[in-house]
């Protein structure tokens, strides 16, 4: 069962993300996962969601998804991800 990551992202330093963005890519290649959908909000349609941008990840299942996660290389990414924007990070089974 294929497992997605959705994060929703305000940006707070741009040069910082961009490094952060480019450091999770690097760290997706092991896991088989793909980034889906990289997308900046349009419009609320209904209620509140107070994050800029969206990003989808399809992982081949939810323990690739963790191991992912959980991985030195990822977590080593964690700091600068923290600095440079506002992060929700939900994982989903699909």
């Amino acid at each position: 069962m294929s497992a997605y990551l959705i994060g929703h992202i305000t940006v707070k330093d741009a040069e910082l993300w961009e490094k952060y963005v480019e450091g999770v890519g690097k760290s997706l290649l092991p896991y088989e996962a793909e980034v889906v959908f990289r997308g900046k909000r349009a419009k609320v349609l209904t209620g509140e969601h107070p994050y800029d941008n969206t990003v989808v990840i399809q992982f081949p299942d939810q323990q690739s998804l963790q191991d992912w996660y959980s991985s030195k290389d990822y977590q080593e990414l964690v700091p600068i991800r923290d600095k440079a924007a506002a992060v929700v990070i939900i994982s989903y089974d699909a």
